[in-house]
């Protein structure tokens, strides 16, 4: 390859990575292959049959950073509970991330102590995974990702997005409420209301045409309840 050929691929390479598009929701996943803390995973293959929840923070060793880690460790049996697994993302070194989960183990912060890190934390110096995720905002950080959280489904594919800024911290609650809803609305072909949790009414999917509208509003099944005919709540069983 003479020199012309090569300034050539890499100029193709930067403008491919300049104009990549952020995955959205209902997008495959992208597959990458990545060593962690846990070893070499591949991505989302490795998880398929099973939730997914991927997540990038700015640096090891940050104080926000340090306390969402602390939470993720600590709830991180009630999502397997759901089927779901957590990974985890910083562009820092394999070597970082050891030392700093190490550290983890020696805080105690709201009741949480001795808490072990077990789900991997991927190395990403390349930035090639934090980039394909658009998890990179140049007019914030240039080398640091910002706190997004992808939630991928048992089919690999992309269901719910998140970004928070390097200085908010992420909301445990509702990162576990949003893989409920998911699995529930897959379930049982429903949709969720505004702040929605287990056990309180769900919603019936619009009615999809006149005669389906009147058969609501007329309906004397006490399970259902319509405020019109495009807004029928259902108990949730």
């Amino acid at each position: 390859m003479n020199f012309d050929e090569m300034c050539g691929r890499e100029m193709k390479e930067l403008l491919e990575k300049k104009t990549r598009r952020m995955p959205v929701i209902g997008d495959k996943a992208p597959s990458f292959t990545a060593v962690t803390t846990q070893g070499v995973i591949n991505f989302p293959e490795d998880y398929k049959g099973k939730w997914a929840i991927l997540f990038s923070h700015p640096a090891d060793f940050t104080p926000v950073c340090t306390t969402e880690f602390m939470t993720f460790a600590n709830m991180a049996e009630d999502f397997k509970k759901l089927n779901t697994e957590l990974v985890g993302l910083s562009i820092d070194s394999l070597y970082a991330h050891i030392a700093w989960l190490r550290k983890i183990q020696e805080l105690e912060w709201k009741d949480m102590k001795n808490i072990e890190v077990k789900f991997p934390l991927i190395e990403d110096i390349t930035m090639d995974v934090a980039n394909a995720y658009g998890m990179i905002s140049p007019n914030h950080s240039s080398t640091q990702a910002v706190r997004a959280v992808y939630f991928v489904d048992p089919k690999g594919i992309i269901r719910t997005i998140l970004y928070y800024p390097q200085e908010v911290g992420r909301n445990f609650n509702e990162i576990k409420r949003i893989i409920v809803a998911l699995q529930k609305a897959d379930k049982d072909h429903v949709a969720l209301p505004a702040d929605w949790h287990p056990g309180e009414d769900v919603i019936v999917r619009t009615a999809g045409s006149c005669g389906a509208a009147k058969e609501r509003m007329e309906s004397t099944d006490e399970d259902m309840k319509c405020l019109d005919w495009f807004l029928c709540f259902k108990k949730d069983k």
